[in-house]
């Protein structure tokens, strides 16, 4: 979503460090193209005029850093600024008496079925008895969706057929405590549009439950209209936190930053895809970070920590440090490397040169490529996964048949063994100052 912007900013930045030193109309210059690219990006006009104009005031009238130069100045306060706009953090408030309740409220179709799925599988992750209410039954098949979702991530789903929405929300809150749930999450019913009668059914159900946070599912596919849906929803009900979805497509994103700023309410989680499993909480700064092109590193650690296993990290670790690795642990790294998400949204979270370098690749490509990888290695026996060397020209042939590839995508393949090989050798060698060879 923010892939053009961050392409601007990075050819704007990169200007800048042309310049030994910078003038004002340098500066001038500068800001002149990020308000551009900001109101390109479909950015609110007047978070835009702020937000230049601060970052204008300070880098003319700030003391410049010894340890930067003055480029390095101004993309400082880029950043600064932009998180600033963006909002701080806000965590859900879940302290007091249980069971929690969160309400998931919107428009039809910003993805409220899938974002309370989401939620309920984040939090039962982080130790909490958690259940879903179906307070839908207008949206053919939404209760459907609810329970087909509540099965495959190990949720129940509290559903009475011709039970008004208020009333079920009551019984489901009756239910819960008895029942020693700790979380409840109503999924409740959207419109085409805001209108009396929807507005009138949500304050029903407010009134009669005691409700812990009140979560605005938001669409950020829909731009600025959704700072309008926003301060409308604001209007009838104590909205206490967004729950932005759909940051991963292909629409300008100006909204997600600008809706903080004009609507004063904090964003808390992310939609970044279409998995349960593609949720992330709202954090200003490694979303600027990624917005200015400087990747998510946090991110993508966190990434590494739940899809890799801590001791077969280390074994591979001392295996390499050995200058041992076979294409049985090359299938391994694979593997858990799978478990990180899908590649494309891992090379927007790599810093600096490398995440310019990815992003010039089509993830596609990469896919394709790395399902080749997976799928010669898996049609080898495990004898060849450990000894390379046994693979004459007739096992070649023998695993491209059995991978349905040609011989030729074998051999590169192998190639690539090879060559990976050489520079864990070379790494190895060097007592680790090789690392920046294996990054390449």
């Amino acid at each position: 979503m923010f892939e053009n912007l961050t392409e601007r900013l990075t050819t704007i930045f990169d200007d800048l460090r042309r310049h030994g030193r910078l003038s004002e109309s340098d500066v001038d210059q500068a800001m002149r193209e990020v308000r551009l690219a900001l109101l390109e990006a479909d950015v609110h006009y007047g978070v835009v005029k702020r937000f230049t104009n601060r970052v204008k005031e300070r880098a003319v009238g700030e003391r410049i850093s010894k340890a930067l130069n003055p480029a390095q100045q101004v993309i400082k306060i880029v950043n600064e600024e932009l998180i600033s706009t963006l909002g701080e953090p806000s965590s859900l408030n879940l302290k007091g008496e249980r069971p929690f309740v969160l309400m998931l409220v919107g428009l039809q179709g910003s993805g409220k079925t899938t974002a309370a799925a989401k939620l309920a599988k984040k939090l039962r992750g982080q130790g909490e008895r958690v259940m879903l209410v179906a307070a839908d039954p207008y949206r053919p098949a939404a209760v459907k969706q609810l329970q087909t979702l509540g099965e495959r991530i190990n949720v129940p789903v509290f559903y009475q057929e011709n039970t008004p929405p208020p009333k079920l929300a009551q019984e489901a809150f009756q239910a819960a405590r008895k029942g020693g749930v700790s979380v409840v999450i109503l999924d409740t019913a959207g419109r085409s549009q805001m209108d009396e009668a929807l507005m009138a059914e949500l304050t029903s159900i407010k009134d009669r439950v005691v409700i812990t946070e009140i979560l605005l599912v938001v669409d950020a596919m829909i731009g600025q209209e959704a700072l309008n849906v926003a301060q409308g929803f604001r209007q009838n009900l104590p909205i206490s936190g967004l729950f932005m979805t759909k940051i991963d497509g292909d629409a300008r994103g100006g909204a997600a930053i600008s809706i903080r700023e004009v609507t004063g309410v904090p964003i808390k989680f992310l939609g970044v895809g279409e998995s349960v499993d593609a949720i992330e909480e709202y954090n200003p700064d490694r979303l600027a970070s990624r917005i200015l092109g400087m990747g998510d590193v946090l991110g993508l650690i966190e990434k590494a920590e739940q899809a890799f296993n801590q001791d077969e990290a280390e074994e591979q670790a001392e295996k390499i440090m050995r200058g041992e690795f076979t294409l049985e642990d090359f299938a391994k790294q694979l593997k858990q490397m799978r478990k990180m998400g899908p590649l494309g949204k891992i090379m927007e979270m790599l810093p600096g040169q490398m995440g310019q370098v990815a992003r010039q690749v089509d993830p596609r490509d990469a896919e394709d490529q790395l399902k080749q990888i997976e799928a010669v290695i898996n049609s080898m026996t495990i004898e060849e996964r450990r000894n390379p060397k046994l693979l004459n020209a007739s096992r070649r042939r023998r695993i491209a048949r059995g991978s349905g590839l040609e011989v030729q995508v074998v051999n590169q393949v192998m190639k690539r063994f090879r060559e990976t090989q050489r520079l864990i050798k070379t790494f190895q060698k060097s007592g680790g100052k090789g690392l920046g060879r294996m990054m390449g």
